[in-house]
């Protein structure tokens, strides 16, 4: 069974090539979609030199969008690209370790589930700072309160989907509002859905973390905005 690694990436020269070393030593057979979300630091010649000299033992897709559309926007051409039967979100940062991918699609692969989050809070693992930690569980709280759902990490990055169900979500939005989406249409959907506590490193925003307070504003208006929408 294939899986599809989707990597969306914006200015991640410093963090690609590990990325990709720790992906080829995975086990299984697999391609990788990289999507270069409009980058400025050389990220995307050095995917063009990667496809060209096939640096890695995996087939990979690189897709560039001209400019920056945010997160969503890069997940949503991706997941498009994936020719996988189960498709997974790989960040391109450091703060997720590929060796957890295994673990992750195995619900699906048994066929157990449809949908696998990576969740940080069952492993216990540090958060950047107390601010994004309850950010995060606020988040999560109002997907679970609204849409019956029973998420520990709704803002993950680890993401793994059954391809079939995955092309059923219809998915919009550009930016970090797409977790939002994501896992309020899995709710709604009523997915069979599991969660495995996953290795967490996590980066200050000097070291390049993106995501900020307005993204979490964004998120509560995306999940009030889905629950006036899909339930009504």
């Amino acid at each position: 069974m294939k899986i599809s690694i989707v990597v969306p990436c914006y200015n991640e020269i410093k963090n690609l090539p590990v990325i990709f070393k720790r992906i080829a030593a995975l086990p299984f057979e697999k391609e990788v979609i990289a999507v270069d979300d409009g980058s400025q630091d050389g990220s995307r010649a050095w995917l063009d030199l990667a496809v060209e000299n096939k640096l890695f033992p995996f087939d990979l897709k690189v897709i560039k969008h001209e400019s920056n559309k945010g997160k969503g926007g890069a997940l949503i051409t991706g997941f498009n690209a994936a020719s996988g039967e189960v498709v997974i979100v790989q960040d391109a940062d450091l703060e997720y370790d590929p060796g957890c991918i295994p673990a992750i699609t195995e619900p699906i692969i048994a066929g157990r589930a449809e949908a696998v989050y990576g969740s940080r809070i069952l492993s216990r693992s540090r958060i950047y700072s107390v601010l994004y930690l309850w950010g995060n569980k606020f988040l999560t709280f109002l997907v679970n309160l609204l849409f019956g759902a029973r998420m520990t990490d709704s803002y993950t990055c680890y993401k793994a989907f059954s391809a079939p169900f995955l092309k059923t979500l219809d998915l919009s939005s550009n930016g970090f509002e797409i977790e939002a989406e994501i896992s309020c249409k899995l709710a709604f959907k009523k997915a069979r859905f599991e969660e495995v506590p996953i290795a967490y490193t996590p980066r200050s925003r000097k070291e390049g973390k993106k995501i900020n307070y307005q993204d979490a504003v964004k998120g509560v208006l995306k999940i009030l905005w889905l629950r006036l929408t899909l339930v009504n």
